[in-house]
């Protein structure tokens, strides 16, 4: 592996495992990434995939999910409308609806590719509701996490040439001012709204 291969894999890892400990993820949670390996080469996203790159990005983030007991969702490009890769066990215990595609570095991109061809039970979805993600090169997450994401921003600003932005969600405030909130989900002044 080159050196810049070897610094891209680092930053790859050093983000994730950030974005990951800022998140704290039960185990078992869902962790959704999408990767442009175009971004990451500094080329314009979606004209330069590399399953090189690939390989060495989502093996290092593979590796800080599996230390976190998380299950990793590989999101698409929109050629496939932005479908995910995830473990067949992920899909079966979130009750996600399995549909069939396999990813090509062209129509589905490098990152998925390398994805479904490292999983044990790889499977393709169209949608999930993930608990956190990070989006490597504008690829646009925000579509597969819960409904209120907050970003989170980690030291690891890009991977190679590709900007990175983080989210992880937290639950719904409902009930309005009379509610209380835990810790999941506190609100400024919460205690003195009774």
């Amino acid at each position: 592996m080159t050196e810049e291969m070897s610094i891209i894999g680092s930053e790859a890892y050093n983000a994730a495992k950030e974005i990951l400990d800022a998140a704290r993820l039960e185990e078992g949670g869902l962790f959704v990434v999408g990767c442009s390996t175009s971004e990451v080469a500094g080329a314009g996203i979606g004209t330069f995939s590399s399953p090189e790159l690939a390989e060495v990005v989502f093996g290092s983030i593979y590796q800080a999910t599996q230390e976190a007991g998380v299950y990793l969702a590989a999101q698409c490009c929109e050629h496939l409308n932005r479908a995910l890769i995830l473990e067949k066990e992920a899909a079966v215990r979130y009750g996600y609806e399995i549909v069939s595609v396999i990813p090509q570095p062209k129509a589905g991109g490098a990152f998925a590719t390398v994805a479904y061809k490292t999983f044990e039970e790889p499977v393709a979805v169209e949608h999930i509701r993930a608990g956190a993600g990070m989006d490597i090169g504008d690829t646009l997450i925000g579509m597969h996490l819960k409904a209120v994401a907050v970003p989170v921003r980690i030291r690891t600003k890009e991977i190679g040439d590709a900007r990175v932005v983080c989210a992880r969600t937290r639950p719904k405030l409902i009930g309005g001012e009379r509610a209380v909130y835990g810790p999941d989900g506190e609100m400024p002044g919460a205690n003195e709204m009774r």
